[in-house]
């Protein structure tokens, strides 16, 4: 067959025939070109080919013979053609068609059936008395080789094509593939692919195999991982990891430590208590939120609403309070600060396995024996690891072609790239994924990824109420009397703003529904031990000065005036309590 353009070959087309498989031959642009095809840039080069599946009408094009104006006609059109048969001194139809156009003329797409590869003149009365010719414009749908989606090229396209379709019939159309499909295509694993384009994401994992997944490398996908995984990071530092539930190794529990109520509130359990100690001294507001000290034992109940404002219900425990009595209580805010840290007695190691089925997430261990599958493992190297979420992603088994039995476990939702599966053999013996046990995160990708699991985007606890500024112009007072005046410094302590701290648990469990109190429930006053705190008297403005030389009355009655304070016992007490507990 001749190399036709590709109006002329589509107009021309039997849809019956489809599909058709057409190489591009050449055109305006006859080295290739680029276009626009349907939003997408599309390349044809010479030497292409085309797999054509579908034909629409998109419009019709009306030439006026005399005029040169033309008319945009859309299929709908309902109007009816007959032939000019001034114009055209032999029609084309045969048979008894003749007769049936010159009573009742032809639809827009009989009109377009009788034109074929001829161009006919045709006349329309909907339109006009002239004559017209019709030039249609298809939308055809057509497969590219390793083009993951379907492209639609108008008819009009400037180029020359060839049907080629009796001797291509063994030539295969690769369609691109993401990995994330691939999970859902089981039925053709284990299978070998090649990367057609690496992945568009920023990197996720330290681990050397990543940077390698680029253009051309070919893989053997062997199957799908149902494990699931871990979310840790390193207490004492920056270091994230994805621990595999194959993980081997062995855990213990360590105390978690809570930076302020609000942290403590999230990780309190629906029906359970949390035994805590207070690791720092924290001021008191005013009469209902007495101030908290350093080795204070706590015991988290539940959360209630009080007025307006959310609360922690919790109990003060000391060394004389026997078993049948509970404690304290005290109603602290969620937006008090502090330290706290969880009272643990358990010395059994756990498998990774045991803790997320027996603890509640987040929780504090360390390991205690490292997994004998791994060369090194770094988790054996921190003191303390805090286990913060399980994560159920689907990971699929992989290995390169050079090295088929060391594999990895790609997540394709977050590692996805593009490739094609090919049909050469795959390795039967699955490979060994030891060095997936355990996955070291960017610090991009782990915040990315808090973001994403349930809790990650709680809005942060609310800030404490913020100090009075005092104004400038101090007034004078007379001064109270000593008793007085030291009482009036300890009245003073609950107003002495407390530390800010900004800290927030981005995993922890949502808190639970706060129970409504009937009333207003009131702390018991009692006071058990006062932070070390010190509020100063409010200093007085200089006297102006007088031109006159003191005499000795004068200087005695000013020596008279300067009453030093002596600091107060419970202070005196405070300081040898701070230096018992921290030794200077």
């Amino acid at each position: 067959m001749e190399p036709l353009s590709f109006q002329e070959y589509i107009c021309s087309l039997d849809p019956t025939t489809l599909p058709r498989i057409l190489r591009i031959c050449s055109g305006v642009y006859f080295q290739g070109s680029v276009y626009e095809i349907s939003g997408n840039e599309c390349c044809l080069s010479t030497g292409d080919l085309l797999k054509i599946t579908a034909v629409t009408l998109q419009k019709v094009v009306c030439e006026n013979v005399h005029t040169g104006q033309t008319t945009e006609l859309l299929p709908t059109f309902k109007g009816l053609f007959q032939p000019a048969l001034d114009l055209v001194p032999c029609p084309t139809p045969q048979g008894p068609l003749p007769g049936v156009i010159r009573k009742k003329g032809l639809t827009l797409h009989q009109a377009l059936e009788l034109r074929g590869r001829q161009t006919q003149p045709l006349r329309c009365p909907t339109i006009g008395p002239h004559a017209l010719l019709l030039s249609p414009v298809y939308e055809v749908q057509a497969t590219m080789n390793l083009r993951r989606d379907e492209v639609k090229i108008p008819s009009t396209l400037e180029v020359d094509v060839e049907d080629v379709t009796e001797e291509s019939q063994d030539v295969h159309f690769s369609r691109p593939l993401l990995l994330s499909e691939v999970l859902g295509m089981e039925e053709v694993l284990p299978t070998q692919a090649e990367i057609l384009e690496g992945p568009h994401s920023a990197t996720i994992f330290e681990s050397s195999w990543v940077t390698r997944l680029r253009k051309g490398q070919r893989l053997q996908i062997h199957s799908c991982s149902h494990t699931w995984r871990v979310l840790a990071s390193a207490r004492s530092g920056t270091r994230r990891f994805l621990l595999s539930s194959a993980y081997q190794g062995r855990f213990r529990r360590r105390p978690r430590q809570f930076a302020g109520v609000q942290e403590l509130a999230a990780s309190l359990q629906s029906g359970q208590q949390l035994h805590v100690v207070v690791m720092q001294d924290c001021e008191g507001r005013e009469d209902d939120v007495p101030p908290l000290s350093v080795g204070d034992r706590l015991e988290a109940r539940q959360l209630l609403l009080a007025g307006a404002s959310t609360r922690l219900l919790c109990l003060r425990h000391s060394e004389e309070d026997g078993e049948e009595e509970e404690g304290e209580e005290l109603l602290l805010p969620l937006d008090l600060g502090g330290s706290f840290v969880e009272e643990v007695c358990d010395s059994k190691k756990y498998r990774l396995t045991e803790l997320v089925e027996l603890l509640p997430l987040p929780c504090d261990v360390r390991v205690v024996a490292t997994d004998p599958a791994l060369e090194r493992d770094v988790l054996g190297s921190f003191p303390a690891l805090r286990l913060e979420a399980r994560i159920t992603q689907p990971f699929l088994v992989s290995s390169f072609c050079e090295e088929p039995d060391k594999g990895f476990e790609i997540p394709p939702q977050w590692l996805d790239l593009s490739l094609v599966l090919t049909e050469e053999p795959v390795c039967s013996q699955a490979p060994s994924t030891h060095c997936s046990h355990v996955e070291e995160l960017t610090e991009a990708f782990y915040y990315k990824l808090l973001a994403q699991l349930p809790g990650g985007s709680a809005s942060p606890p609310p800030r404490p109420p913020k100090p009075k500024v005092a104004s400038r112009d101090v007034q004078v007072q007379p001064r109270p009397a000593p008793e007085q005046d030291r009482a009036h410094s300890r009245g003073k302590r609950s107003q002495v703003p407390r530390p800010t701290t900004s800290s927030q648990t981005r995993l922890a469990q949502p808190l639970p529904p706060p129970l409504v109190l009937p009333q207003k429930v009131k702390s018991r006053t009692t006071h058990r031990s006062t932070p070390n705190e010190y509020s100063p008297r409010p200093r007085l403005p200089a006297a102006p000065r007088s031109r006159k030389v003191p005499s000795d009355t004068d200087m005695e009655r000013s020596s008279d005036e300067h009453d030093y304070e002596v600091i107060e016992e419970d202070i005196q007490k405070t300081i040898k309590k701070m230096q018992t507990v921290f030794p200077f």
